[in-house]
């Protein structure tokens, strides 16, 4: 047996595999305490976790670690010089029109940071030697007060050459061995120090959290039996065995949706689909990704809470629209969507958990487009009058009907959702009208087909079971890891040669660490180039074929240069010694086992009704369905019309016809 348990912020959702059968649970999450939720879920997928063989894992924790300030007591040690670079930061300005902006907070105060004598230079050489015995005095009356459980060190240039955060790193192991460490050079090796920085730091704030939190976990898993493979998914689409996290749990930043995306990518592989848009509406955001070619584009930086963090992560827009996101009214009278959530605790009114302010959940159950008696497949009581009652005050102060209110509330809950879209898509040279739209989550094949409209986009597919397609994707995802190092490369003859070196560097240090996880398989390595022009502030990703690599020559790198850099800004072409190679980027996976389709053991029964929904400002006629019922009419059911999925509801408006393909998923096709 295979299992996937999927903690997120309004729900945990569980998908577990055996014998070629797919069974699902869905139950909310312990904010307080993720993994009684996590636990929950395997007791109520009914799971013996004694014929678990491998058990995949994704969850909040770090995330929530650093946006709730509730990391370990983390102190930094730096190049004497360098002390306040978490505090200058950058010049740029989020918010460029607000009077009263703040740079964002660093996780730690200037005191927690001391200063070592040492120099690297740019080009890895030793200016200042470490000295070990002045450094060791140092160290015994910074970390010796017992505030820390945790320390970063990040040294000017280190990511060059880690000869002294390794000294520095064996000294405080030696004199403190409760303490946690990390390196910058086990984390990023690249360029910026503020990033570089910054990342570090983050990283040794949230270790020891998810190492507890890991610990626990694991203990309750020993204590029901599992003896099986324990992995946890990471940001970049790809998993480790749990002992991989002990050196850098930053990387599981955003293991949900990212397992979200990589369930998408598979399912709709599986039809024939490798471009595509992933939506993934859940309880607390929706987020959305851009996959071209059964590829998902990869970024080497995101930030959480405003703070910077330099690793590879799926290229993941995410924005306040889910179906706990509050409806309110702004200051200008203008109704507004999120990014506030009622999360799990209350969660939306309608739950009857206490929640006493409007959500999109219940936005829908007043439009008619979640029904309160098949809500989770009739496994979770809701209330149609709470929901409309929390409607009340809004709709008066907007002067429109309780309906009329709640229609707009969606209405501008898809406008954020395009707009997000509109970041991964247009503002990255992709036009979304050659993609296929991948909605899941709870609340996405819902809003799918309004967004679409506003795209332009023709084509929709919604996987079986898309309530807990993350949960799937925990499973459909290979084990996965990045190196990646700076190093600048002028673009001249000579340069492929150095880049063939770099990569065969960085190529067997990945190796080396699948081996010591034991990692199964063969591995399938990537290679991507972070180039720019000479000169320019900033670089973009270039990616390079493995069999091409051997052969390539400067010609070859800067022609694909200059494709990638005319892709996303429609002009850029260059000559030799104009262009230069910034950093280097390999990646390691090996596939899981073969997935059985999700489909397998869904409920086949046809049921055909009626019912009716408030759309666009007035009461429709719609059909009630089952997806047996669709997969029934050979050629397909016209809208509008409702399909109730058990862990989620597809919307189809009018004008959208509604089939089911080979793979079991619901393709819906707009006739304009």
């Amino acid at each position: 047996m295979r299992v996937g348990v999927e903690v997120g912020g309004t729900f945990t959702d569980l998908v577990a595999i055996e014998d070629g059968r797919v069974r699902v649970a869905k139950v909310p999450s312990v904010p307080a305490r993720p993994d009684e939720g996590a636990m929950a879920s395997l007791v109520a997928g009914a799971i013996d976790l004694a014929t678990v063989d491998d058990l995949v894992h994704g969850s909040t924790v770090a995330t929530n670690a650093i946006l709730e300030r509730k990391g370990a007591p983390v102190a930094l040690l730096t190049t004497r010089g360098f002390r306040d670079v978490l505090f200058l930061q950058r010049h740029s300005r989020t918010q460029i029109y607000d009077l009263f902006y703040r740079k964002p907070v660093p996780v730690l105060a200037r005191q927690d940071i001391l200063e070592i004598d040492e120099r690297m230079s740019a080009q890895g050489e030793v200016v200042q030697a470490l000295d070990e015995a002045a450094t060791a005095v140092q160290l015994a009356a910074f970390l010796g007060t017992g505030r820390y459980k945790s320390v970063a060190i990040c040294l000017l240039n280190g990511y060059a050459e880690p000869r002294h955060e390794r000294q520095l790193a064996a000294l405080v192991s030696e004199k403190f061995p409760d303490l946690t460490v990390t390196c910058s050079a086990d984390v990023t090796r690249e360029f910026r120090e503020y990033e570089r920085t910054s990342t570090t730091t983050l990283a040794a704030y949230v270790q020891p959290v998810i190492d507890s939190y890991l610990r626990r976990f694991e203990s309750q898993l020993g204590e029901q039996g599992f003896k099986g493979r324990f992995s946890i998914m990471q940001s970049n689409g790809g998993r480790l065995p749990v002992a991989g996290m002990s050196r850098n749990a930053i990387t599981s930043l955003f293991s949900g949706p990212a397992a979200g995306v990589m369930g998408a990518v598979r399912q709709a592989g599986l039809s024939g689909h490798g471009d595509i848009i992933t939506l993934d509406m859940g309880g607390t955001s929706t987020d959305v990704c851009l996959v071209a070619d059964g590829k998902p584009n990869l970024s080497g930086e995101t930030e959480v809470d405003g703070l910077p963090i330099r690793t590879p992560v799926l290229d993941i827009v995410t924005v306040g629209a889910g179906g706990g996101s509050i409806c309110w009214q702004d200051d200008g009278g203008m109704l507004r969507v999120g990014p506030e959530s009622a999360g799990a605790d209350p969660g939306p009114a309608c739950y009857g958990r206490g929640g006493a302010r409007p959500a999109i959940t219940d936005a829908h159950m007043v439009r008619g487009t979640i029904r309160a008696e098949t809500f989770l497949g009739g496994k979770m009581n809701v209330d149609l009058s709470v929901a409309s009652s929390v409607f009340n005050e809004l709709s008066k102060n907007l002067d429109m009907s309780v309906e009329e209110t709640a229609d707009s509330a969606v209405r501008v809950a898809d406008a954020n959702i395009v707009g997000a879209i509109q970041i991964v898509s247009t503002e990255r040279g992709r036009d979304p009208r050659d993609y296929v739209l991948v909605p899941f989550g709870g609340a996405g094949p819902l809003h799918a087909a309004r967004v679409a409209e506003e795209l332009g986009i023709s084509t929709i597919l919604v996987p079986p079971n898309a309530g807990v397609l993350s949960a799937y994707g925990l499973l459909a995802s290979d084990f996965k890891q990045y190196e990646t190092l700076t190093r600048r490369i002028p673009l001249a003859a000579g340069a492929a040669e150095q880049v063939r070196a770099v990569f065969a560097d960085l190529q067997a240090q990945a190796v080396s660490s699948f081996q010591a996880l034991g990692v199964p398989g063969e591995l399938a390595i990537s290679y991507s180039l972070d180039m720019r022009f000479i000169g320019q502030a900033f670089e973009i990703a270039v990616d390079i074929d493995g069999d091409a690599l051997p052969n390539l020559d400067a010609d070859d790198l800067l022609g694909l240069f200059n494709e990638a850099h005319n892709r996303v800004f429609a002009f850029g072409e260059s000559g030799l010694n104009r262009a230069e190679i910034v950093s280097f980027r390999l990646g390691a996976s090996a596939p899981p086992e073969v997935m059985p389709a999700l489909n397998e053991g869904m409920d086949d029964t046809a049921l055909r009704s009626e019912s009716q929904i408030f759309d666009r400002g007035e009461w429709r006629k719609c059909l009630l369905l089952s997806r047996a019922a669709i997969a029934a009419e050979a050629a397909g059911i016209p809208g509008p019309a409702l399909v109730e999925d058990g862990t989620s509801t597809i919307f189809v408006p009018h004008d959208w016809t509604a089939t089911v393909d080979d793979q079991d998923n619901i393709l819906l096709k707009w006739k304009d």
